[in-house]
């Protein structure tokens, strides 16, 4: 094939992105920052691909998440709905919280760390960024696991893009919008639990798990918001947060009628962790 036969190269030539578009962050990407392998079917990797914002899915104190196309123009087979959550900058977001989460946790370089920990103006500028790289490596050790999490696409600057956790562009419903029987929520609870599960086979706890950062999609249950993962053994704080994560699950359980007790949860979980 010579150099004006390929088809790539002509759709760089004639296609340009537009308004809210941006060509594909994908090949600027290196192996690291991208999801782990086997990459899913209904990933774009094209070079040729341009994302294009739908709009905002979520807006939060320290990120907003954005409803993504990623697709080459013209072939209908190559495209996907991602979601992009991109942390905030130093000035606009509240990382007020990060103290509790980040003891035993390493971090990428020991500049970072220092700057970080005196507070000091570079130290605010990298926190949102870390924060978006504790995200996809939460994401991705995860779903290597097994454990219900979107699938984790690439990590680029201070933005994660991910699985969108939805139908068409409307994403699934939260655990705390899910009216269901005794049956079904019993079901939920299970699937919730097994996620609890999973995350104390690897030593870890979410640390902020509540029926708002739990997805219901078809009937499985997916968990989001992952930057806080806390290391429980390493984090002198972590038992009590996954006694917390334990108790706003139960409770919520609770108020609906499915009795749940969350020292009961709390001691399964505990036998994962050191069993």
């Amino acid at each position: 094939m010579t150099f004006r036969d390929d088809p790539l190269v002509f759709s760089f030539s004639t296609i340009e992105p537009g308004d809210g578009q941006r060509w594909s962050t994908w090949p600027a990407t290196t192996p690291s920052e991208r999801g782990p392998r086997p990459w899913p079917a209904w990933l774009v990797t094209s070079a040729g691909a341009i994302d294009t914002e739908l709009g905002v899915v979520k807006g939060g104190k320290e990120a907003d998440v954005f409803l993504i196309e990623r697709a080459v123009p013209d072939d209908p087979t190559q495209s996907t709905i991602l979601a992009a959550k991109r942390y905030r900058g130093a000035e606009t977001s509240d990382f007020h919280r990060s103290s509790q989460y980040v003891e035993g946790r390493k971090m990428r370089n020991t500049r970072d760390s220092r700057a970080l920990a005196k507070k000091t103006s570079y130290g605010r500028s990298v926190a949102s960024a870390q924060w978006a790289y504790a995200e996809f490596v939460a994401l991705s050790a995860l779903y290597e696991r097994g454990v219900a999490v979107p699938y984790p696409v690439q990590l680029h600057g201070t933005e994660v893009l991910m699985e969108f956790i939805g139908t068409g562009m409307s994403a699934a419903p939260r655990l705390a919008q899910i009216r269901g029987t005794d049956d079904e929520l019993a079901d939920l609870f299970e699937q919730v639990v097994e996620i609890m599960r999973g995350f104390a086979r690897a030593g870890y706890a979410h640390g902020d798990l509540s029926p708002y950062n739990l997805l219901v999609h078809e009937g499985r249950v997916v968990v989001i918001d992952l930057p806080q993962l806390v290391d429980v053994v390493g984090n002198p704080a972590g038992m009590t947060l996954l006694e917390r994560d334990c108790l706003n699950v139960c409770t919520w359980f609770t108020r609906r009628g499915l009795e749940r007790d969350p020292g009961e949860l709390l001691g399964d979980l505990v036998v994962e962790l050191f069993g």
